[in-house]
This record gives structure tokens, sequence and C-alpha cells, in this order.
């Protein structure tokens, strides 16, 4: 019974490296787009003038919106892994394991999304 547990604590520590990984790329994505609006300023650019497809929603930029919600993301996704834990460690006590399908589903759905932004914003950066 110990190594099932160990087996569930394991899990949980890579949903809570997963969690982190997704934060720390939000941020990066983040902190780049506050360099380009430096960047930008440094060469004199008017606000509101495109320096990069889809500049800014709000007085942020797409890139800026993006990594807040990777940050987000992450966390939420760092608190359904500690629930989806305690869960499962009650399930290991009563011997009712049932295995779950909605968190791995949500975060391929998380990651293609967010891949498919990414790609779109790239290759409209390029032409």
């Amino acid at each position: 019974n110990r190594r099932v547990h160990l087996a569930n604590e394991r899990t949980f520590l890579a949903w809570v490296r997963t969690s982190i990984g997704i934060m720390a790329f939000g941020f990066v994505v983040e902190r780049f787009s506050l360099f380009v609006r430096q960047l930008s300023s440094l060469l004199e650019k008017q606000p509101g003038t495109q320096l990069y497809p889809g500049q800014s929603i709000a007085g942020y930029s797409v890139t800026g919106v993006l990594g807040i919600f990777l940050v987000g993301t992450g966390t939420v996704l760092g608190l359904l892994a500690y629930v989806r834990y305690r869960e499962v460690f009650h399930q290991i006590d009563e011997d009712a394991y049932t295995p779950s399908r909605k968190l791995p589903l949500a975060l391929t759905v998380l990651i293609a999304f967010v891949g498919a932004i990414l790609l779109v914003y790239l290759v409209r950066s390029v032409q």
C-alpha cells in the first residue's frame, strides 16, 4: 500500500512540475511583451502604433495577455493537482481507485490551444 501512495505522490509532484513550467513560460512570455513595449518606446513609436501583429488589448499586448493567462492557468493546474492527489489518496485507502480523464484532457486541450495561438502569432509576425 505504501508503494501505491508513493506513486500517487510522484504523480502529484509531476503535475506540480508541469504547473510550475507553465507559469514560468507565461512569465517569460509576459516579460518578452514588456521588452517589446520598452523597445517600442525607445524607438519613439507612438502609443497604439503596431510594432508587431495584434499589439494591444486594453493596453496589454497579445503576448502579455497570453503570458498572464499562462501564469493563471499554471496556478489553477497546481490547485487541481492537489485536489486530484487528495481524491486519489482517499480512493487508495478505500480500495476504490478510478482514473481521471478530465485533468489530462484539460491540460492537453490547453496546450493545443496555446500552441495554436503562438503558431498564428508567429506566422503573422513573420509576414
